[in-house]
C-alpha cells in the first residue's frame, strides 16, 4: 500500500458494510469515513447493483429504520458518490464465494478504484492474491488514508 496523493480524491469502492456502519454509528468511531467521503478526500464508487443492495439492507428490520430515517442516511451518502456503470464484467476476475460480493469487486475493477474497503471475509480472503486494486480492511484504509 503506497503513499496517498493528498492533491486528489481517492475513487475508493466501499461495501455496503463499511457504508451502512458510517451511516447509523456516524457519531462514533466511524465518524471518520463519512467525513472522508463529505468533505471530498475520497470519492465513493457505486453501480446500479451495489446501490440496490444498499436500498435492501437498510430495510433490514434489525436497524428498525423508519422510510424517512432511510431516506436521511441516503442523503448523507448519494449525492457524493460516482455512479460507475458496469455493463461488461472483465475476464479473469477472482470468484466469490458469496455471489452477493461478486458485485464490489467487478465494480473496483471496471471502475479502476484506488482501493476495495470491506470487512467481508469472502473478499478479505483475495486479498494477498489480488492486487488491482488493493483491497483493504476499513482499519488499514483508516491508516492507509492518514499515511
Amino acid at each position: 500500500m503506497g503513499k496517498k496523493n493528498t492533491s486528489l480524491s481517492y475513487r475508493i469502492v466501499l461495501d455496503t458494510n463499511c457504508i451502512i456502519s458510517a451511516l447509523i454509528f456516524s457519531r462514533g468511531k466511524m465518524a471518520w469515513l463519512r467525513h472522508s467521503w463529505q468533505s471530498g478526500s475520497i470519492i465513493p464508487l457505486v453501480s446500479k447493483e451495489t446501490v440496490t443492495e444498499l436500498l435492501k439492507v437498510l430495510t433490514y428490520p434489525k436497524f428498525k429504520l423508519t422510510k424517512k430515517e432511510q431516506s436521511l442516511l441516503l442523503a448523507d451518502f448519494l449525492p457524493y458518490v460516482e455512479t460507475v456503470t458496469t455493463r461488461e464484467v472483465p475476464r479473469n476476475l477472482p470468484v466469490i464465494r458469496d455471489k452477493a460480493d461478486q458485485i464490489f469487486i467487478t465494480l473496483a475493477v471496471v471502475a479502476k478504484a484506488d482501493a476495495l474497503v470491506t470487512g467481508d471475509n469472502d473478499l478479505l480472503i483475495i486479498k494477498d492474491s489480488f492486487k488491482t486494486p488493493p483491497i483493504m480492511t476499513l482499519t488499514e484504509f483508516e491508516q492507509w488514508q492518514k499515511s
